[in-house]
């Protein structure tokens, strides 16, 4: 499943619909040119509505709101730890300068973390994640957790690392065999807002009690409708679409 999600990953480009649109339109610009000219129309008008930010935002906006943020002042006190997915560091490739940590656009994963210490130190921390990327090479994902946290004084045997996975379903399965680690007992879920949905069905089909503790919003409740960015709005078409057909997917499988 692992190998398929990487080859089908194109599914998940708002650009390579397009591009679809627009070869098939070429192909048949001379056997059938009205058919030809409807099809580039399309593609150019579907081009235009990709950068309208309320449409894209309307499309990622439900997963975002299936969880309702922790307050800053919640009690947590009755938690064990806090289970937080990989995927908010950049690639092992570009880990290339000594104390420089690359986090990309999902560093809330990685960042909170800090903050949440300070209001729950007891916390016990498990980071899962290993290498999502199809010709993985270099420092697994926890390895590179491991430098960003060791880096913000987050060390000692409060903090678990699993290194073998390489999807949620996996992060589930995985970080639930480490040593020491009850899934029973109660345990925050830490992972993007837009992806906990998958997320916390994975987990809790795998036997864990958790509680989500969503982040990294994209969304906003009203967006004016005079917004417009081709860049913004094609990033978070890119996430819907990938998180919509992998709940689909985890689903059908069984998974969640």
């Amino acid at each position: 499943m692992f190998i398929a999600s990487k080859i089908l990953a194109f599914l998940t480009e708002p650009l390579a619909w397009v591009a679809l649109l627009v070869a098939a339109g070429l192909l048949s610009v001379n056997r059938r040119p009205r058919l030809c000219k409807g099809l580039l129309t399309s593609s150019l008008l579907i081009l235009l509505l990709l950068g309208w930010t309320p449409l894209s935002n309307a499309v990622l906006r439900p997963l975002e709101t299936r969880f309702a943020p922790v307050l800053p002042d919640a009690d947590l006190r009755q938690y064990t730890g806090v289970v937080i997915l990989g995927g908010a560091l950049e690639s092992s490739y570009l880990w290339t300068l000594p104390g420089q940590y690359m986090l990309n656009s999902a560093a809330e994963r990685m960042t909170n973390v800090a903050t949440l210490l300070r209001s729950q130190p007891k916390l016990e921390l498990v980071f899962t994640g290993g290498e999502g990327e199809l010709l993985a090479s270099g420092l697994s994902e926890s390895q590179r957790a491991q430098l960003f946290f060791s880096s913000q004084g987050i060390t000692g045997k409060q903090v678990r690392y699993e290194s073998a996975s390489r999807n949620t379903y996996e992060n589930a399965v995985f970080s639930k065999a480490l040593p020491e680690v009850d899934p029973t007992q109660r345990w925050l879920l830490l992972t993007s807002a837009w992806h906990m949905p998958r997320a916390m069905a994975t987990f809790q089909k795998t036997g864990w009690n958790v509680t989500a503790y969503p982040t990294d919003f994209r969304t906003a409740p009203n967006v004016p409708w005079t917004q417009y960015s081709m860049k913004n709005s094609l990033s978070i078409w890119r996430t819907a679409l990938h998180e919509w057909l992998g709940l689909l997917a985890y689903r059908v499988s069984g998974r969640a």
